[in-house]
């Protein structure tokens, strides 16, 4: 039985962490510019569920090999 974790599926897994994480710091910095008091915790938590969401959904998602083989 093959495994369902594969180096694809890892490395979009970490693909969508990072993007995820890169959207929870643009929300944080959208927040204090806009002059919404924002504390550490906050965006700890804003941080960390966008890249836990981008994780999943980047795991979720894998690209599949897409070329035929016309033999």
């Amino acid at each position: 039985m093959p495994s369902s974790v594969t180096p694809p599926r890892i490395s979009a897994a970490f693909v969508g962490a990072l993007v995820g994480a890169a959207a929870g710091i643009v929300l944080v910095t959208a927040a204090v510019t806009l002059s919404i008091t924002v504390d550490g915790v906050f965006a700890a938590v804003a941080i960390t569920v966008s890249a836990l969401a981008g994780t999943v959904v980047g795991a979720a998602v894998t690209p599949r090999n897409t070329r035929s083989n016309s033999r």
